[in-house]
Order: structure tokens, then C-alpha cells, then sequence
């Protein structure tokens, strides 16, 4: 283990998938925006866009890509810290929006007009390219959200922030990661003792709300194994938790691994890995 601070979609058949790796890096992860910018050697995707469409491509800038090359922006579920900058990257790049259709029809105020709107059925894995997408169901305050897995090749990473408690399927979507960007929201007892009124307090730690530290050090000692490369604790609270507290609870469950496990930032992109 290494602690480091900082229309139905189509499909092409399994066997044209190739053995190249997948890159990523966390555009932002918090309560202000959310993105995770992936690719490999052919297929360049957001999930998720909830910044301002001029704050995407800055950040893209500083990881060394160009938004003129996306080909999706997935969206997980329609708060407006995942959907803010969908419809103009969409619009400025001629970029299709993807999602499910209750969560598209809940986004339409926000995300307004798409270059093309794609819908997918959650639970039902599709293709981009050589790049296959598993949407899976997650728990979360939402219409119909999803958590991610991607995979080429022999690399699978998995996304999934924004969920109150770990189901069985999401621990069994999430297993055989070489990548992972996982919700650590919260410490408890800082929340307890925090600013935020008791309705919202209970809601984040509810069940349809957000993981704690512990809670993802739960989800993580089940699911990882020697495969496991890159670990991204993301949607960290500024107010009601701390950094450095969350890498070390959560480090905890990987600590007979090689596992290399970094924070996420609302404010500036994680580097760009690969798996």
C-alpha cells in the first residue's frame, strides 16, 4: 500500500475489444462539481460534467487534453454538481449526452439542449468504441442513479461516488478494479458536531445519501485484491471531513496491498493514471 496526498446505445461484439490500457484522471470530486475525464488508445469520455463548461476544458487543458476529442458525456444522476456543463460541452463539441431516461428527463432544465441525447438502461453494459460501460443501480437520493464500471482490455476501473450504503451489487460490480474512484464523504463524528442542520445531516448519513470514511474502508476491504492499482477517495467534505483523516481510515483495508491511494480535489485534477 502507498499513501500519496494528493436512441439505445449500440455495441460491437466483446472479441474487437483490444489489450490497451485505460487513463483517468479526476477533473473535480465534491459537493461543488464532479467529472472523471477516461481513455484509451481510441475513446475519450466524461462521466459526469458538473462544473461550468469553460471550468472542463481548463481542466482538461492541465491534464493535457482537448474536450474537441470527447466522444460521450455519461451522466450518472441528475444533480446539478454532475450535469452543470453537460449541455454546453455538448452543444460547443457536438459531444452526445448519455444517460438513463428518467435521469435525462429529471436533467433537462439544467442540461437544456444536447448535440444528441443517448439513453442507456441501467444494468444493461454497452459499448463506445472498444470502451464497454457497466451502468449498475446505487443507492443515492436520486431518480434512477448509477455507479460506473469501464473496462478495455485487461483494465477495469469503477466509479462510484454519491451512494448512502454499499449493496451487494455494487460490491460485485466493483470487484476486479485495477482502478477505483470511491465516495469517502464524511467522518462521522465531525459531521455530528458540524455546522449543517439536522435535516442534512441526516440525510448524508441516510442511506439514499453518502459514504462515510468508514464506510468506505468497508466497501474497499471487500472488493480489493492484488489487481488493484489506483484507489481515488472522491466527494470528500470540506466541512465535515478531513484529508487526511479519510486516507488513513481508508487505507486500513488495503494495507497488505501494493495499492497506491490518493485524495480527489474540487479545486484542480488528480494526475492522469493509468491502469
Amino acid at each position: 500500500m502507498k499513501i500519496l496526498p494528493e436512441i439505445q446505445v449500440g455495441s460491437v461484439t466483446p472479441e474487437l475489444i483490444d489489450n490497451s490500457n485505460l487513463y483517468f484522471s479526476v477533473l473535480a470530486s465534491g459537493s461543488s462539481g464532479n467529472s472523471v475525464f477516461i481513455k484509451n488508445k481510441d475513446v475519450k469520455i466524461l462521466i459526469d460534467s458538473g462544473l461550468s463548461g469553460k471550468q472542463i476544458e481548463k481542466r482538461l487543458e492541465l491534464i493535457g487534453e482537448d474536450p474537441k476529442g470527447l466522444k460521450a458525456i455519461i451522466i450518472s444522476h441528475e444533480h446539478s454538481d454532475h450535469i452543470r456543463g453537460a449541455g454546453v460541452l455538448s452543444r460547443r463539441y457536438n459531444i452526445p449526452v448519455y444517460g438513463n431516461k428518467k435521469t435525462i428527463a429529471a436533467s433537462e432544465t439544467c442540461i437544456k439542449k444536447t448535440f444528441q441525447t443517448v439513453f442507456f438502461e441501467s444494468g444493461v453494459p454497452f459499448f463506445i468504441g472498444q470502451m464497454k460501460i457497466n451502468p449498475f443501480s446505487i443507492s443515492h437520493d436520486a431518480v434512477d442513479p448509477c455507479g460506473f464500471t469501464i473496462k478495455a482490455g485487461n483494465s477495469k476501473l469503477g466509479v462510484a461516488t454519491d451512494l448512502g450504503f454499499a449493496t451487494a451489487l455494487v460490491k460485485t460490480r466493483l470487484k476486479n478494479c485495477t482502478g477505483i474512484v470511491i465516495e469517502a464523504n464524511h467522518d462521522p463524528t465531525l459531521l455530528e458536531s458540524g455546522p449543517y442542520p439536522w435535516f442534512l445531516k441526516q440525510r448524508i448519513k441516510g442511506r439514499n445519501g453518502h459514504l462515510s470514511n468508514e464506510d468506505a474502508r468497508n466497501l474497499l476491504g471487500e472488493i480489493a485484491d492484488k489487481n488493484l492499482k489506483k484507489i481515488i477517495l472522491g466527494h470528500l467534505s470540506k466541512e465535515n471531513n478531513c484529508p487526511n483523516k479519510a486516507l488513513s481510515i481508508v487505507s486500513q483495508a488495503i494495507k497488505n496491498l501494493k495499492s497506491e491511494i490518493f485524495n480527489a480535489s474540487e479545486e484542480k485534477p488528480t494526475a492522469l493514471f493509468k491502469i
